[in-house]
């Protein structure tokens, strides 16, 4: 058995300590750090238009040429979220409208985007392993090396396969100063009791030469458990959970530029990042939902059970011509990994065999690997035949994607291994004509599954089945037009076809009828989305805002729920129809004062059988409750601030009476930050539930196994970041 990690609430003490002097001396500070211009601050608002995304163009497009409602997370936001939690959804649950409230657990299962799965990107690279997807990807790097994440609501086309719920892509950090920089930052939290506290030290060092430029940075983060405001442990997902496991990242980018004018760029990229649970704790079995009983751990460890973990690697090279043929040509291979491995099960029946001992003293636990590679490649050309304004994107994707899921304690294959090609050729369409611009664009994704004969497990009675190649074939189109109205008005209106595949795995893990072959298997049929989106927003000098209001429709959904013998989840395919509309403002009442808001209003329908009309509601499984976020800045000194964030989810209940009844209580958050610079660095304090409010977290509410939680009390981060 491990032993319990050392904690260090002597730096804590040590920061606070700091951070009071700091804040004890105003004066000065003022006198060594100059005030900022608030002249940038003014033009901030004004600044957001020259803003730039890559993700579905793979090279910089303007937003506000963009037909869709597209939310582009700073830097600054990530380090405020930062602020709170080490949770890395997080910063998207209270940025990004559409996206479901976190589950506060290591799984991200009901973290939709608009009641659809999204693709994850990092750096362009796919963390999805949609053959069979386990809800782990949303841990896969440290958010510091993260310059910003660009977020694409709704089915994209561009990036295939996937993409059929939006686009989440976080991108790396790039030397852009000459010279040398180190940015070293450390923090410390807790709860007030010895096991709840954690700690994290990472260090950022960017150079950059003339033509060469490197980036190195590398972290590690040692993380206790979370009680809720009643005192107690807040127990483990049957997924997994962040807490009680240590964490380290390694991320390495050198670029070189080169040739005639500096046109030709190549760039290597290594990243390796892995959490992995300490193994202290083991579920206490008392939990009760009828009673009110959250689950919750006990000091232990499973007989012969192992580590949960994330292992998510990859190695990418590219190379970019910002003068060929008249264009940019952008080309990247690419190799990665993801490994997930989860929580060892007492008596889980869809994993237990007899030839291993009675149920009851029955342990397993669950291994999910995926391996990845590709080539991404694309060619830019604008003001295409003389005409001002017309540009094409087009490219070629190739990807290939091994997945296989095993049991790790007994070594017995679960899902076979699914092997996976794709290749899609797309061109995208663009035509800027003054306050007008019209984009179209097309993508044919053409892919092949292919799996060998194999056995399932006792659960599904040792059914043998034949092996077999499945192809898939689609042709994605997409079409958008925004208008750029006076007065800073503007609207868009935009329809796109996504594609992705099912969760292939569960489908094959489940086949209990002996003798079936693949190509029989109905719910492997892909998942095509048809979208619909309109929307308008105003900018001005200390007010703007957005609202967009969307419709999709997939006439073979994919759609979980819970299946009450083994309480996990099944695959439904059945027709999914979503609508929603969301809203998103700003306003800066002077240099000193910002305020922000979000609202979210979503709803999903599906059949209740396999025939008949679209009228049961999809839960918290796939769309979450309509939300409101809150927040208001105030700098208070010229080097310093503070945040307060409030989060509101509305009650909901749904289908009462009828198939998927399901209640979900409103709940109300609140969460205070203040931050202050001095010549010793910034230092900040957060206060996570700052009123310590006792809450069953949203995505509790599904009878699912061991998923009765409550959510974190208060939890107090002290944080110091040093510029060198």
């Amino acid at each position: 058995m491990k032993t319990h990690p050392t904690r260090i609430p002597s730096v804590a003490t040590l920061v606070a300590a700091l951070l009071f002097t700091a804040l004890a001396s105003p004066g000065r500070a003022q006198t060594t750090t100059p005030a900022p211009d608030t002249s940038k601050e003014k033009d901030e608002v004004t600044e957001l238009q020259k803003m730039t995304v890559t993700t579905g163009y793979r090279s910089p497009k303007a937003i506000d040429q963009i037909p869709g409602a597209i939310k582009l997370i700073t830097t600054q936001e990530i380090s405020n979220a930062q602020l709170l939690t080490e949770d890395a959804t997080a910063v998207l649950a209270r940025t990004v409208p559409g996206y479901a409230p976190s589950t506060q657990q290591l799984q991200n299962t009901g973290e939709t985007l608009r009641g659809r799965v999204a693709l994850r990107l990092f750096d362009g690279i796919s963390q999805t392993t949609p053959l069979r997807e386990a809800s782990r990807n949303a841990t896969f790097t440290d958010l510091d090396i993260v310059a910003q994440i660009e977020v694409i609501n709704g089915p994209s086309a561009s990036e295939g396969i996937g993409a059929a719920g939006g686009i989440i892509n976080y991108i790396s950090k790039s030397p852009t100063k000459e010279g040398s920089e180190a940015i070293l930052r450390t923090k410390v939290w807790g709860q007030g009791r010895d096991d709840s506290s954690g700690y994290r030290v990472g260090l950022n060092y960017m150079h950059k030469d003339g033509p060469n430029d490197l980036i190195f940075a590398a972290s590690y983060k040692n993380e206790g458990i979370s009680y809720d405001a009643h005192g107690r442990r807040v127990g483990f997902g049957a997924s997994g959970s962040s807490t009680d496991s240590e964490s380290r990242n390694l991320f390495i980018k050198a670029g070189h530029t080169f040739g005639d004018n500096s046109a030709q760029r190549v760039t290597l990229t290594v990243s390796r990042f892995r959490i992995e649970g300490l193994g202290h704790y083991i579920p206490d079995g008392a939990g009760n939902r009828a009673l009110g009983i959250t689950d919750s751990i006990v000091r232990g460890q499973p007989p012969g059970g192992k580590s949960v973990f994330n292992d998510f690697n990859q190695y990418a090279l590219a190379y970019n011509h910002s003068a060929f043929l008249g264009g940019k040509l952008n080309v990247m291979g690419y190799k990665s990994g993801q490994a997930m491995r989860f929580v060892a099960e007492r008596s889980g029946v869809d994993k237990w065999d007899p030839r291993y001992g009675p149920i009851e003293s029955f342990f397993e636990q669950s291994e999910v690997n995926s391996q990845k590679k590709g080539i991404r490649s694309n060619w830019v050309g604008s003001d295409l035949f003389k005409v001002v304004g017309l540009e094409a994107n087009i490219g070629y994707d190739l990807m290939k994607e091994t997945a296989q899921q095993r049991l790790a304690i007994t070594d017995r294959l679960w899902v076979p291994p699914m092997n996976y090609t794709s290749n899609a050729p797309f061109v995208q369409m663009s035509y800027n004509h003054g306050p007008v611009t019209v984009s179209a664009g097309v993508r044919r994704e053409g892919g092949e599954l292919q799996v060998d004969d194999y056995t399932t497990v006792y659960f599904a009675n040792n059914s043998f089945v034949k092996g077999g190649t499945l192809k898939y074939s689609d042709t994605l189109p997409n079409v958008g037009v925004i208008v750029r109205l006076p007065q800073n008005w503007s609207v868009f209106g935009s329809y796109s076809k996504g594609f992705t595949l099912p969760n292939v795995g569960i489908p094959l893990r489940n086949v209990n009828t002996p003798n079936q072959e693949v190509n029989g298997i109905v719910d492997l049929q892909a998942v095509i989305v048809d979208n619909k989106e309109g929307g308008v927003s105003w900018r001005g000098k200390q007010f703007s805002f957005s609202t967009s209001y969307y419709r999709s429709y997939s006439d073979l959904g994919s759609t979980l729920s819970v299946d009450p013998v083994t309480r996990d989840f099944i695959l439904q395919r059945r027709p999914v129809k979503l609508s929603g509309y969301e809203f998103t403002g700003e306003y800066r009442l002077n240099s000193d004062w910002k305020f922000t808001a979000l609202y979210s209003h979503a709803k999903g329908f599906t059949r209740t059988t396999q025939t008949g009309p679209l009228i049961r509601q999809q839960g918290m499984g796939n769309v979450s409750p309509p939300k409101l976020n809150l927040s208001a800045t105030w700098r208070f000194m010229p080097k310093a601030s503070m945040t307060l964030d409030v989060e509101k989810l509305f009650s909901r209940d749904i289908n009462v009476g009828a198939p998927g009844e399901e209640h979900t209580g409103s709940l109300l958050l609140a969460h205070l930050t203040a931050s202050y610079s001095t010549k010793w660095g910034d230092f900040s304090i957060g206060f996570e539930n700052v009123t310590d409010k006792y809450y069953i977290v949203p995505w509790a509410q599904i009878d699912q196994f061991q998923n009765y939680f409550a959510g974190r009390g208060r939890v107090i981060s002290l944080s110091h970041t040093k510029k060198f």
